[in-house]
């Protein structure tokens, strides 16, 4: 391969998934050999890749169903383009674990306590269930 040139080339993008919007920007080598055959080497940050037609997947959604635009369409219709990341609001202070405090933990409730307001719940339900259920029971 003896002549050759490289051009640069943006291919804009839509998935018809998810309907986002982006755009590929590629080097594409142009090849002549002593035998007047061409090729194309289609290059993406460096790195040979298929062409932009062939198994391009859409990087938000992995689905493979996308159309592209002509050249510069993005550049002539900005409302299509993909919104920039929302900024933070505010920073979050990194505060180390040893400088949290643990939870106060609260004092259980004295057992004595707990009986002496249990025990007469439970006598009331139990009793309650006695009345309601003795009559169907002695029906017979």
């Amino acid at each position: 391969m003896h002549d050759g040139f490289e051009s640069r080339e943006s291919w804009p993008f839509e998935c018809l998934r998810c309907l986002y919007v982006w755009e590929e920007d590629y080097v594409v080598r142009h090849l002549t050999d002593d035998h007047g055959n061409e090729t194309e080497i289609w290059l993406a940050s460096g790195v040979p890749v298929q062409p932009p037609w062939s198994g391009l997947s859409c990087p938000a959604c992995g689905a493979y169903h996308l159309t592209s635009f002509p050249a510069g369409y993005l550049a002539r219709h900005p409302e299509l383009a993909a919104a920039p990341d929302p900024v933070p609001l505010a920073k979050v202070p990194v505060i180390p674990i040893k400088d949290i405090a643990p939870p106060v933990a609260r004092p259980p409730l004295p057992r004595r306590l707990l009986i002496a307001v249990g025990l007469p719940v439970v006598a009331f339900v139990g009793y309650e269930l006695y009345t309601y259920m003795a009559p169907i029971a002695h029906h017979h």
